[in-house]
């Protein structure tokens, strides 16, 4: 089921162009939107959001066209800021329970509400102390827990984990996983942390220049464009590499002794296994080649330019 479609969307500021026709669908489960400085995820966000009006183009969220309701868009979407915003002098719990009054949700529930997402977040004690002496961990952790506060459909979520450590980048990512596949909410996640969208998400959209580069499943993106196995083993190798030449394979042994087989997938690699029995080869590991998304998100932006104004990313 698709949560956002875009139909060419253009827009301008000015004389700059933002987004350049910008056509996808994110559905759900978690979609990472990645791209350089000044390729558009933070106006692709605003537009999402209703916060500026497209110049051209159609699109809805939830169901809800983008030019119709645009506060019944936003009711319904939790959004995290990459920047800091909080009331000086006010506590944990109360940043928290003013988030959820602002959504309409009267004040003792906005409390146990309140609570009930910090605990959710292991908030513990911090909640009683005032914000201005919180942590950077800690103010992410306030900062999802307000997003979060009045059960949104759709979460957007901008460089969650910017500034964590690795117990509480995986301890955020953990969460975001759970809140997807437990409680069923759709997640969009602008990073440029790309190990962040290798571990979390399903489906990845990729801007540069205004434009969408590609939209595809995480699957299918770190599939190589023609099916290939790379075996590590010890033995008569080469004894190896003619029987399966003679089977028309042409495998390509490396530096160091690691075999690439073309053309073999899961559907004939059971005669690797046959070709190894047949020589006295030890195969020590074999498995699918596999893209990595660093390599994946230069191909896509390769022919993009820095942005001749304005730094919108």
């Amino acid at each position: 089921m698709s949560v956002v479609r875009l139909q060419e969307i253009v827009k301008d500021y000015g004389s700059y162009r933002a987004l350049d026709s910008v056509t996808c669908e994110i559905g759900e489960g978690v979609t990472g939107l990645l791209g350089p400085n000044g390729a558009g995820k933070s106006t692709l966000i605003k537009v999402l959001m209703g916060l500026v009006r497209i110049t051209k183009g159609t699109g809805e969220v939830l169901g809800i066209p983008l030019a119709s309701d645009h506060r019944a868009i936003r009711a319904r979407i939790g959004y995290m800021a990459e920047d800091d915003c909080y009331i000086p002098g006010l506590t944990g719990v109360e940043m928290v329970q003013f988030a959820a009054r602002l959504s309409g949700i009267p004040p003792i529930e906005a409390l146990r509400r309140a609570h009930e997402i910090l605990d959710f977040c292991g908030a513990e004690q911090e909640r009683y102390r005032e914000v201005d002496g919180y942590s950077t961990g800690m103010r992410q952790k306030l900062k999802f827990a307000q997003s979060i506060v009045h059960d949104p459909d759709l979460m957007i979520l901008d460089e969650p984990t910017a500034g964590l450590d690795p117990e509480e980048r995986k301890q955020m990512l953990n969460r975001i996983r759970v809140l997807s596949q437990r409680a069923g909410k759709a997640v969009l996640i602008s990073t440029h942390i790309l190990p962040d969208v290798q571990e979390i998400c399903d489906s990845v959209v990729i801007l540069a220049r205004g434009r969408v580069r590609l939209t595809q499943g995480l699957d299918m993106l770190k599939r190589p464009s023609s099916p290939t196995y790379y075996l590590r083993g010890s033995g008569p190798m080469e004894e190896f590499l003619a029987r399966a030449r003679q089977a028309g394979i042409e495998p390509q042994l490396d530096e160091q002794g690691v075999v690439r087989l073309p053309n073999v997938d899961a559907s004939n690699v059971e005669q690797v296994w046959s070709w190894a029995l047949e020589t006295g080869l030890g195969v020590r590991s074999l498995a699918p080649a596999r893209n990595t998304l660093e390599a994946v998100f230069m191909e896509a932006i390769r022919d993009s330019r820095e942005p001749a104004q304005g730094d919108e990313s």
